[in-house]
């Protein structure tokens, strides 16, 4: 796991940065990650009901939440 890839996506979510979200999306490793985003973006950019994009939103929050989690316990047992 990359940790850093999660953080970015975070952070590129926090500050709205699409363009660097679509980039990280193509490169990271995690295919879970990638879907997330894709998945985000697609209703963010196509989607009228905002509901479905908050439930898209939230999804990839939750994805990166447990992500990040669990890359700080790999962290502690292996580090």
């Amino acid at each position: 796991m990359n940790k850093t890839d999660y953080d970015r996506a975070l952070f590129y979510t926090h500050r709205s940065e699409w363009d660097n979200l679509l980039i990280l999306m193509v490169r990271t490793k995690d295919n879970i990650l990638s879907k997330k985003i894709e998945h985000f973006l697609h209703a963010y950019n196509f989607e009228h009901d905002y509901s479905i994009i908050e439930s898209k939103l939230y999804g990839l929050l939750r994805y990166l939440d447990h992500a990040a989690e669990m890359s700080s316990q790999d962290f502690r047992l292996y580090g």
